[in-house]
């Protein structure tokens, strides 16, 4: 006789229907053994008629960030439905928010101090220095005076950005003193909204990707930056590739390997998926520069999705939803991004360099967005698109990235 089913019904809350967000609402309205109730302050009507037609309850909110908003929606959804077994997110900004809303409402998931030591980005790096976490030196800072103190003291490069930043936005890299002082001007950081300031690494930029269950990894993955995020966000301009190399089990991230872990037990986090920035310094060392404890952007899940043949989408889901994840076999590809970003100012006005990189790539190429006209510029490091390869070997998606970004051109205007 075949095992009973067990039904879950999951809150989802998705502040807004963006193009992650509605792959994650689409991917737990087709579980079958789950039921899904939907919070968010976009109005249902703008989802796809074939993905409303399998939610059982929606809840329009006010402030989807905001607690108390959370928990009202929650218990108005109840009123609906019956009984919710968990509520979940996977944008950062509402981890806290999550968290707290799960303490007033008696629900398992992550407790408020776990995703506090994830979201404020000092507190993190103090529970590294503490666990003895590779990191970069690091201060918390309430006034423009406690930065230039630590910049007094470190000296330059530097790195400055709020408390719970997220995506490299709102932050700056500070070569000098001019530098600083026009990256204060915008963080601004006082006692109300304080900002972090650390030590500029140079190096090598990878993520790590790890699946925890009840505290213990049992998955990961590895994905290079070319080049960083940082340095993305302050040339608009670059054309960035993000690499899922084949070889994830090597000897040469037997550190990174030690270190993420380490990272994720002073963390806390028992069952999840989360995105750890990390850097390879000139020296062969590694530093840890910080943990999302949500899914990746950057097209990681998809990229993760088409090197394993397997749906990491939905295996999110199930995680959150049941606490399980069956770990891929071994990976079976290299895979990639390169990330269309348009060069001057205003909407998508030309496309150019689509047949060469056809005529040398086409055979590899798996995914691609390619940007509409008249579309406006994204604010994102992501850009207006992108184009996805994959290949058994790492050393041809990297350079059929590399060729992809030669001839893309998008031309705003």
């Amino acid at each position: 006789m075949p095992a009973l089913q067990i039904m879950r019904t999951i809150a989802y809350i998705a502040p807004f229907f963006s193009d992650g967000a509605v792959r994650f609402i689409k991917a737990f309205a087709e579980m079958p053994d789950i039921r899904l109730c939907l919070i968010s302050q976009d109005a249902q009507e703008n989802l796809a008629p074939e993905i409303r037609s399998k939610i059982a309850a929606f809840w329009q909110t006010g402030n989807a960030l905001e607690t108390r908003d959370i928990v009202n929606a929650f218990r108005g959804l109840e009123s609906q439905v019956g009984k919710i077994d968990r509520i979940v997110g996977a944008m950062e900004q509402i981890q806290v928010q999550l968290a707290e809303a799960r303490a007033e409402l008696g629900l398992g998931g992550m407790n408020v101090a776990v995703a506090k030591n994830f979201r404020d980005k000092a507190t993190m790096k103090q529970v590294f220095h503490e666990g003895g976490v590779p990191c970069a030196k690091f201060r918390r800072v309430k006034s423009d005076a406690d930065a230039w103190n630590f910049a007094n003291e470190i000296g330059f490069p530097l790195v400055l950005k709020p408390l719970a930043g997220a995506g490299a936005q709102s932050t700056f890299q500070v070569k000098d003193a001019e530098s600083l002082a026009e990256a204060l001007k915008v963080v601004a950081p006082n006692l109300h909204s304080e900002a972090i300031i650390e030590e500029f690494i140079v190096g090598d930029e990878y993520s790590f990707e790890t699946v925890s269950i009840k505290g213990k990894a049992v998955w990961h993955s590895l994905t290079r930056y070319y080049p960083t995020p940082l340095e993305v966000m302050r040339n608009p301009w670059i054309q960035w590739c993000v690499v899922l190399p084949r070889e994830i089990d090597d000897a040469q991230f037997d550190d990174i390997r030690a270190a993420g872990k380490r990272a994720l037990e002073v963390l806390g986090i028992e069952t999840g998926l989360t995105h750890l920035e990390w850097v390879r310094r000139r020296d062969g060392s590694v530093a840890i520069s910080e943990v999302a404890a949500r899914p990746p952007g950057a097209q990681i899940m998809t990229l993760n999705s088409l090197a394993h043949d397997k749906d990491f989408y939905n295996a999110w889901v199930r995680l959150r939803a049941f606490d399980e994840f069956e770990p891929p076999p071994e990976r079976k590809y290299a895979v990639g991004a390169a990330f269309l970003r348009g060069q001057g100012k205003g909407r998508v006005k030309a496309v150019h360099g689509l047949d060469k990189i056809h005529a040398e790539v086409g055979d590899l190429v798996v995914d691609v967005k390619i940007p509409n006209i008249g579309q406006s510029a994204s604010i994102s490091y992501e850009g207006e698109g992108f184009i996805l390869v994959r290949h058994p070997q790492t050393s041809v998606v990297e350079q059929a990235l590399q060729r992809i970004v030669s001839h893309a051109r998008i031309e705003l205007g």
